[in-house]
């Protein structure tokens, strides 16, 4: 291993469905934040205090965020060129609705006043819920027993809500609740780390409309650029409230709701908050406050306690198909849970959205979609929840469009997807790590792909899916060419792999390999369509106007691809130039150079042997039948060395790997880092969101590294072998519409078929056919046969 890679101190105690703290730290209140986020896809709330607290302004940031919801900026640059993207898109921080400030008789709850006597934090993964639980005296000496529970709702996507209360210990007296929707909000400022600034300065959302009705408060906003309005509403229902004051106040970008109640000794106040948000990214303006007073006065009417119920009944449908049970190292049972719940919480499933990289958690690399989405974070729903799987693809078929106009903006037939994006144009500013990072319309087919395999969706193939492929086949076409210096191969020049430690590259191995797989299945598809939809296969050939000469050509692409290999070594080059640089192993490096990104110039990071994160590795990962295990092992110990990890997607991959290898040390060491990346915080930016694409490859890790998963296309191969520590794991897949349970124990594995017709599987070679209901066991061998 190597890179910044040791392993961290546990913050967090350990339990199998709780994240917990049971003291608060100021000094590390801002990481906290992110961990204890709630979210549902649509909307996600940072894990800050409802009250806020008074400490100093560096130590929280105070966020509420909108999948999808973004302001436009200028991209500026002090030499700029043609193609280079003008405009950038930042997701919003938008109005805070979930402030409830209490008052004990005049003195403001407040953890950093007074004196606390007992404090727990939690975050039940199984209940979807948030909860504080304080013994806190005022400066007076008046002690309070406070309950706050949080809940973003996810079979309600519109609606959070919140319960506050308050318990006098030793006292009778007044207590105000001041309930408020803050309108001023800001977007982080720019930091040192460019990973982490939007590109937003200043506020962002203006406000147009608002009111105070009774319980009740309203407001409406706007974006200067981007032409969106948002509407927040909130309600309330205080328990018991019979002789309560109520009075409501209006500012210019704040409302505020005070609820004035006598407080018993002994005696439960509490104050239930209902928050709901539109925009007109879900209806027409004139609809939105409508829409969201309507969300919170059902959600008012049905009361907390029932929204808390059908959020457990969400969340038990979701772990009966996707939880995956560790026995024996609550570290790794704690964060792959944690991983997977995160994953869910930050998914969009409207088709409109799809998962940014830090979640709905912070604001790192501005709310973007990359990548990560279809190669790390798609395969976990495609085998545990195919529906949101397909949500996240129809995402990208929406985006086809603004996918055409880059690649003609680029002079190229076909599309283009962007590197990174919200709503389709191209965000990245710095070409060499984004526009020239062109596999990444073979990763969203690849996607794809799996997706249908595992789903026999062909609807969604013959519907959307081939129209993807086919324009991402007529856009290789037209990047390479046959270079007669190369025996008249087909090559692909001028590019960037996943490995962005190496840029600008002719013929990257992964490039190359997945344009191939890109072009083979657009023509396959194509041949299936005429063969089996003709009419459907008309209708998108006029669309597009395709000809049959270009799927001819796709195959010759495809049959001629320029595929590097080293004779002599024995390995996979990861471009035509990598092993001509100077080699250096991350072991020379001084540890307070990483990640070297943030302390080395480009150039010099360009002209090495050095990788960033797995590029051939993860071109055998992906691509696992085109390669043999001792092709594997000897690509593997070429790159294990040259590789810094300075990038969270790259652990997950070597876990995997490593675990194949039969290197169990090692594997389990990747995965741990991997699924717990963002509770011991691993990288130190913890506080700037959550590492969503890691989460995803610590599924990946534990199911095709551990559990031996192999998809190919006659099915599915397990090669299972358990780490050390563990006494047993198991999971659950969903395939092609059967659920499959799967339990390791040291020396043997079950296969019990739970729903859907009778399947044969192969484990270790041998073929098994499973049946509804009835367990199959296999022997676990030796990893890597």
């Amino acid at each position: 291993m190597s890179g910044s890679n040791a392993r961290k101190s546990i913050i967090y105690e350990f339990d199998e469905w709780m994240i917990r703290e049971t003291e608060f730290d100021i000094k590390t209140n801002f990481r906290d934040e992110t961990v204890f986020t709630t979210g549902n896809g649509y909307m996600g709330m940072r894990g800050n205090f409802e009250e806020g607290y008074s400490g100093p302004a560096d130590t929280t940031f105070n966020a509420t965020y909108i999948n999808g919801f973004y302001e436009e900026y200028d991209i500026v640059y002090p030499e700029g060129g043609y193609g280079f993207p003008r405009k950038g898109q930042a997701m919003l921080n938008v109005a805070d609705a979930k402030i409830i400030i209490p008052f004990i008789d005049g003195e403001r709850f407040d953890l950093l006043t007074g004196r606390i006597h007992a404090y727990e934090r939690k975050l039940d993964m199984k209940r979807g819920i948030l909860v504080r639980r304080i013994t806190w005296e005022s400066p007076s000496g008046k002690i309070v027993e406070a309950e706050i529970k949080r809940l973003v709702h996810f079979d309600r996507p519109h609606l959070a809500a919140v319960s506050f209360s308050l318990k006098p210990v030793n006292f009778d007296g007044f207590f105000e609740f001041v309930s408020r929707i803050d309108g001023r909000v800001s977007n982080l400022d720019e930091s040192s780390d460019f990973r982490v600034g939007s590109g937003l300065k200043g506020r962002a959302l203006f406000t147009v409309d608002k009111g105070v009705d009774g319980t009740g408060a309203w407001l409406e906003q706007r974006t200067e650029r981007s032409g969106f309005f948002l509407s927040c509403a909130v309600e309330h229902d205080l328990v018991p409230g019979g002789d309560a004051v109520i009075t409501g106040h209006q500012a210019e970008e704040e409302l505020e709701i005070r609820f004035r109640v006598k407080a018993h000794k002994g005696v439960t106040c509490n104050l239930f908050k209902y928050i709901s948000y539109f925009t007109s990214r879900d209806a027409g303006r004139e609809d939105l406050v409508l829409l969201a007073r309507r969300e919170v006065s059902k959600a008012k009417e049905d009361g907390f306690a029932q929204l808390e119920a059908e959020q457990e009944t969400f969340l038990e449908d979701f772990w009966k198909d996707a939880d995956m049970v560790i026995e024996g190292d609550p570290a790794a049972q704690q964060g792959i849970r944690f991983s997977m719940f995160s994953l869910l919480q930050s998914a969009g499933r409207d088709g409109k959205t799809n998962v940014a990289a830090k979640g709905l958690t912070g604001e790192g690399y501005g709310g973007h979609y990359f990548w990560d989405s279809e190669i790390y974070m798609l395969p976990f729903f495609i085998y545990t929840r195919p529906d949101i799987a397909k949500a996240l693809l129809m995402h990208r078929y929406r985006l086809l469009d603004a996918a055409r106009e880059r690649a003609g903006e680029l002079g190229h037939r076909g599309a283009l997807y962007p590197w990174r994006t919200i709503d389709g144009p191209e965000c990245s500013a710095f070409f060499p790590a984004g526009t020239a990072q062109y596999h990444i319309n073979a990763d969203i087919v690849y996607a794809i792909k799996r997706y249908v395999e595992a789903t026999g969706d062909e609807e969604f193939l013959y519907g959307y899916g081939a129209e993807i492929a086919f324009e991402t086949a007529r856009f290789w076409v037209d990047l390479g060419s046959y270079i007669p210096a190369k025996g008249g191969k087909f090559c692909i020049n001028c590019v960037t792999g996943p490995d962005e430690y190496t840029a600008l590259v002719d013929n990257n191995a992964y490039t190359n390999h997945m344009a191939k797989m890109n072009l083979e299945f657009a023509a396959k598809i194509a041949d299936r369509m005429k063969r089996e939809r003709p009419g459907d296969y008309r209708k998108l050939s006029q669309k597009i106007n395709l000809q049959d000469e270009e799927v001819d050509e796709w195959r010759r692409a495809a049959e001629n691809m320029y595929l590097p290999y080293s004779e002599e070594l024995g390995i996979v080059p990861q471009d035509d130039g990598f092993l001509y640089k100077k080699r250096i192993t991350v072991d020379m490096i001084p540890e307070k150079d990483f990640p070297l990104l943030l302390h080395w110039h480009y150039l010099n990071i360009y002209r090495h042997q050095i990788c960033k994160q797995p590029d051939v590795l993860l071109l055998m990962f992906l691509l696992r039948e085109k390669f043999t295990i001792e092709e594997i092992r000897r690509n593997y110990h070429y790159y294990e060395p040259v590789t810094t990890h300075d990038s969270s997607l790259s652990p997950p991959v070597f876990a995997a790997l490593a675990a194949e290898l039969g290197y169990h040390g090692e594997a389990y060491r990747y995965f741990i880092w991997s699924c717990r990346m963002d509770l011991d915080d691993y990288n130190g930016n913890t506080k700037d969101g959550i590492h969503a694409a890691a989460m995803g490859g610590a599924w990946l890790a534990a199911v095709y590294g551990f559990g031996g998963l192999r998809v190919y296309p006659d099915g599915l191969y397990f090669f299972p072998a358990l780490p050390e520590k563990w006494r047993c794991l198991k999971f659950t897949l969903k395939y092609r519409g059967r659920r499959l349970r799967v339990m390791l124990e040291r020396e043997k594995v079950f296969y019990t078929l739970e729903e859907g017709e009778p399947i044969k599987i192969r484990h270790f070679g041998s073929e098994l056919l499973l049946k509804p209901g009835i367990t199959v066991e296999g022997e676990i061998r030796r990893a890597g046969l």
